[in-house]
């Protein structure tokens, strides 16, 4: 299996995160490449460097207005005396459709959901080049490779069109979904990261061109809070093309293949000819966020039971924080795919 990434990814390395009001080493460090570069290369990955497609793909997802925003602002608020090393929002509005704002900690609310996503020096850098090894998945699979997977770090599934928020900038599984639609394929996003993929469901909330279905923990308890539950199933032409499992805390294999088999039966019921599978390894037992209870032999089966679809997949890293496990359920999982 091809592997894609680019070293400029590192160059995000956040520090600012909040938790029940304490502050606390953010948990997207750039760590987790090294980790999930082991797992790859253990699972037998050939690790290539994206190509630069420019920002034409990007924003067909994201506004312009938003790009400017995370390449630009940094540079304007540090800038401004006393500024943090970090833009973080202190303010967010109490509607977004208001007017919008011309300063630098306006801005930082009305594109940033939460405290999770600061931006530093590197992050556009890290974001863009995130993006560009997804879409060059996708030109591996619209090539002929039966299944491509993209070390996208930082992660993309909680970016709505013009918002950041839970440690990600651009959604990558939405760039490459649109890339393959472009390309005159009929794509399913499956997101089987624990956190439900809000930003990925908002973008094509109301379109019926790419079906988005995610298993995650109940968000009445687990973040993002405010999305995922079931009762979500798109709006417009996209009713009925979301569909959203959410689970138990502390929900193991057995129970989450049931869930699987309910999302695999939509995603056949859609006619897809390709899927775009936002990879989050943080369902597992010993992840640091403690949601789900899979195991890492229990990757691997969820990977074969994804992969009995027969479908061409990019494969988008999403989550999956620093363990001690973190690499080898990466490996256990592509090997469980490739098995399947």
């Amino acid at each position: 299996m091809k592997a894609v990434f680019d070293a400029r990814q590192r160059a995000h390395d956040p520090k600012h995160f909040i938790a029940t009001g304490r502050l606390k080493a953010n948990p997207e460090q750039p760590q987790r490449i090294e980790e999930l570069s082991r797992g790859a290369r253990a699972a037998a990955c050939d690790f290539i460097a994206p190509t630069d497609h420019g920002a034409g793909p990007i924003a067909e997802i994201h506004s312009p207005e938003y790009l400017t925003f995370l390449e630009t602002i940094h540079g304007r608020w540090v800038s401004a005396e006393g500024a943090s090393d970090e833009v973080i929002p202190n303010i967010h509005p109490d509607r977004r459709t208001a007017s919008y704002p011309s300063s630098d900690a306006g801005q930082a609310g009305f594109h940033q959901a939460d405290t999770s996503c600061p931006i530093a020096a590197g992050t556009w850098q890290s974001a863009y080049w995130s993006a560009q090894s997804a879409l060059s998945a996708v030109d591996r699979v619209l090539d002929g490779d039966r299944t491509v997977y993209a070390l996208c770090r930082p992660p993309g599934h909680h970016a709505f069109g013009d918002l950041a928020g839970g440690f990600c900038f651009l959604n990558n599984a939405a760039i490459a979904a649109q890339a393959l639609l472009r390309a005159g394929r009929r794509p399913a996003i499956l997101d089987v990261d624990v956190h439900h993929g809000n930003g990925t469901q908002g973008i094509f909330y109301e379109r019926r061109d790419v079906l988005t279905v995610s298993i995650h923990a109940d968000p009445a308890r687990f973040y993002p809070f405010f999305w995922g539950h079931a009762a979500e199933r798109g709006e417009d032409e996209g009713r009925g093309y979301n569909f959203n499992l959410p689970l138990p805390r502390g929900t193991g294999d057995a129970d989450y293949l049931v869930a699987l088999d309910a999302a695999l039966a939509r995603i056949r019921a859609f006619g897809a000819d390709v899927l775009v599978l936002a990879l989050g390894l943080d369902a597992h037992e010993n992840d640091p966020f403690h949601g789900f209870r899979v195991t890492t032999p229990g990757f691997a089966r969820i990977a074969a039971r994804i992969a009995g679809l027969d479908l061409p997949a990019v494969i988008v890293q999403e989550g999956g924080y620093l363990s001690a496990d973190l690499g080898d359920n990466l490996t256990s999982f592509l090997k469980g795919y490739e098995a399947g």
